[in-house]
């Protein structure tokens, strides 16, 4: 399972620890990924996610998942994301 959020895109970053003699060594900084449930209310459907603590604030400020990937990049959602956004779209263009 990669370290990489479904909905923003955002990964590992690398960079030095630095000691307080000033040494320094090289680390990875990971993003806080979360296992949470969301909801679509078009599709009424619950899906299962591995996305960042900072992506599940920006979900809720944009008023839920269905607004969020409206205004996502395609290229920076995961495979799974992109089907739930394509399945979102149809539905709305049929209703």
């Amino acid at each position: 399972m990669s370290r990489v959020c479904e909905l923003t895109g955002k990964g590992p970053m690398t960079g030095n620890t630095v000691s307080h003699a000033n040494n320094k060594s090289r680390r990875r900084f990971l993003p806080n990924l979360n296992e949470v449930t969301l909801i679509s209310d078009v599709l009424g459907k619950s899906y299962q996610l591995r996305i960042s603590a900072a992506a599940l604030r920006t979900v809720d400020h944009r008023g839920g998942l269905d607004a969020f990937l409206a205004k996502a990049k395609d290229d920076e959602l995961s495979a799974s994301a992109l089907k739930i956004k394509r399945e979102i779209a149809k539905s709305q263009a049929a209703a």
